[in-house]
């Protein structure tokens, strides 16, 4: 069988939540783990910027892009209707504003700036909208969960991961909620399964709903 291929990072954000559409969309790929510290000249060949997710298709295609990824993947099959939730500005402030400051508060030691605490109060902050909206709906795009959730949820679970003693004191109840939720699904536990770093000549690793 002919599977598109998937380079990925069982911790990345980008590659989990391209996980995470594939899987709900019903696509079968074969696995290729990362390990970011010896990155195999396949990925590179296939995308130069040589980070995760990566996604070959059996034509050859190439999309590397986590976003294009989930797009694609619920393109073919949609069975939950998460494309009727693409809230383009909402994963816009994420994957641009919230990741800035994000990556300040949780990795310090990588930036020549400090203001570690500036940096979480600033993530904090572009958080207080979306407790809004989960004020009014169960879900960031209403009544059902769709990629806009999806795609802002493994940001926010690192955000989270940081100081879970602080995030939890936080006055962000239903966000909290709503992060609870997400973490204790299925979906999430069928995505998060560890496999060994992928080398030339292993035997193929399926992943997906249906493999």
């Amino acid at each position: 069988m002919n599977l598109p291929v998937l380079y990925s990072f069982r911790r990345c954000p980008y590659a989990m939540r391209a996980r995470m559409a594939l899987w709900v969309a019903g696509i079968v790929v074969e696995l290729r783990e990362v390990k970011l510290a010896a990155k195999p000249p396949e990925l590179f060949a296939a995308s130069p910027k040589g980070t995760v997710p990566v996604l070959v298709l059996p034509d050859g295609t190439v999309v590397d892009q986590s976003l294009d990824i989930m797009r694609w993947a619920l393109a073919q099959n949609d069975p939950e209707h998460w494309l009727a939730g693409d809230d383009a500005a909402l994963i816009a402030m994420n994957d641009g504003p919230f990741k800035h400051h994000l990556d300040r508060a949780k990795y310090p030691g990588r930036y020549e700036e400090d203001g570690v605490t500036a940096h979480r109060a600033s993530a904090l902050a572009l958080l207080a909208p979306l407790e809004l909206r989960l004020q009014a709906a169960p879900w960031l795009c209403g009544e059902s969960l769709t990629l806009t959730d999806i795609a802002l949820f493994p940001f926010i679970r690192q955000f989270a991961a940081i100081d879970s003693d602080w995030f939890a004191a936080q006055p962000l109840p239903q966000l909290q909620a709503w992060l609870e939720g997400l973490l204790a699904s299925e979906l999430f536990g069928a995505v998060m399964g560890k496999f060994a770093p992928w080398q030339e000549g292993d035997a193929p690793v399926m992943f997906g709903r249906n493999s």
